[in-house]
């Protein structure tokens, strides 16, 4: 009889290079392994070799780099979506993607289950197996995290290290660098080991060799650099008058926050499965990018729909974070989404210094701004009586001046 197949998402990193040789071994099965180019760059140089060597009767590594970026990436950056106020949720949004992806190699190789690395404490078991859920519910899901004798057996990272220098596999995670690490085309995670004394200061000089993508701001440049966004229809398909894909946009701001010490982020977080997690992110094109597509939305975007779309955020960041990417609700949020975004055109310019994103001019062809009626001086358009007012703040103070008048009688 033919085994069994199970694709299993294999960062190359120690969890799932420990866990393809340990599902080889439980259940006897031809281990496919797929790998998700969605901009990890150099952590993906011999990860064919080492996947067949470690065990894998098959790999893949497809790049969906262009599909991340247009697909995920730039219809989350239209809903304003930002996580408990800090994070831009990167690895949270990459998540659906390589479901989807894992899901399309099942059906393709004929294989009854998909597996993952991802820890039984952690967010991504989740939206990896509810994102699989809502595209393949009948593949069955393997994760070793939850399985008893695999944590009897790996009960820490020690006893990983230990088995993969065992079993002669290569892997970068060192008792000098115990962290974890998760990179995209968006940003890099890193978490564990000393990250989880949330006392540990990530941005002392002396922990600066941890950092991927950027430089700390006191070592970016002294002199500021100016860079201009274009947006047609809430995304940004130019920057600095040059026409750009998604993914080129994404390397491009990558490129520029990176090199002014932009989108450093240290947070504790509140995870689904109900523990707080400390987290430090590197996001430095994400960063760009959030703050001027809000800048251009200042201008293009009628009030009430974008307090309607604000009114939205926590909830769609918090359906993509847990998981629910492919869930109707989330779609039918970005239909909204979409509608809100049908004049959110315009040119933004931005100055980057030491860290910071700071506006320096937004101008769109249909901008609701109007100078003649904001302005001080005397409208010329006459569109705007400052008389009305009166009434206006007569009839929004009736409410407060009989509350408090019940208030009174009452004391």
């Amino acid at each position: 009889m033919a085994k069994e197949k199970i694709v299993l998402a294999y960062s190359g990193g120690l969890d799932t290079s420990v866990i393809l040789k340990w599902l080889k071994e439980t259940y006897d099965a031809e281990i496919i392994a797929f790998t998700a180019d969605i901009g990890q760059r150099e952590e993906l140089d011999g990860l064919e070799a080492k996947a067949l060597a470690t065990g894998a009767s098959k790999v893949y590594i497809d790049d969906l780099q262009d599909e991340f970026a247009k697909d995920f990436i730039f219809p989350m950056f239209q809903a304003g979506a930002l996580y408990e106020g800090q994070y831009l949720l990167g690895t949270s949004i990459a998540r659906p993607l390589i479901a989807k992806r894992m899901v399309e190699i099942a059906r393709a190789e004929g294989a009854t289950a998909i597996a993952h690395g991802a820890t039984g404490k952690g967010n991504d078991q989740v939206r990896f197996e509810l994102n699989a859920a809502a595209l393949a519910p009948d593949i069955k899901v393997i994760a070793p995290w939850r399985d008893e004798a695999f944590r009897e057996q790996f009960p820490g990272r020690a006893e990983m290290i230990a088995y993969a220098e065992k079993h002669g596999i290569p892997v970068t995670a060192s008792a000098a660098k115990p962290y974890s690490t998760d990179r995209n085309l968006l940003h890099i995670s890193f978490e564990s080991g000393m990250l989880e004394d949330p006392w540990f200061d990530p941005s002392a000089e002396s922990n600066e060799d941890m950092y991927v993508l950027s430089v700390s701001p006191e070592r970016a440049p002294d002199q500021a650099e100016y860079v201009e966004l274009t947006f047609e229809a809430g995304n940004c398909t130019a920057i600095n008058g040059e026409q750009l894909s998604p993914l080129a946009v994404m390397n491009k701001l990558n490129e520029l926050g990176g090199k002014h010490g932009i989108g450093r982020v240290d947070m504790v977080e509140n995870r689904f499965v109900g523990m707080k997690s400390r987290g430090v992110y590197e996001t430095p094109g994400g960063t760009i990018l959030f703050t001027a597509h809000r800048k251009m939305e200042s201008i293009t975007m009628d009030r009430e729909v974008m307090n309607l779309r604000d009114s939205l955020i926590s909830k769609y960041s918090q359906l993509v974070y847990n998981g629910f990417w492919f869930a109707p609700e989330r779609v039918v949020l970005q239909t909204l989404v979409t509608e809100s975004q049908k004049t959110v055109t315009g040119v933004v310019r931005l100055k980057l210094y030491k860290g910071n994103v700071i506006g320096a001019g937004v101008k769109s062809p249909v901008s609701l701004y109007n100078p003649d009626i904001a302005t001080m001086e005397a409208d010329p358009s006459q569109a705007y009586d400052q008389g009305d007012a009166t009434g206006f703040i007569r009839l929004n103070a009736l409410r407060l001046k009989v509350s408090s008048g019940v208030q009174q009688n009452n004391k």
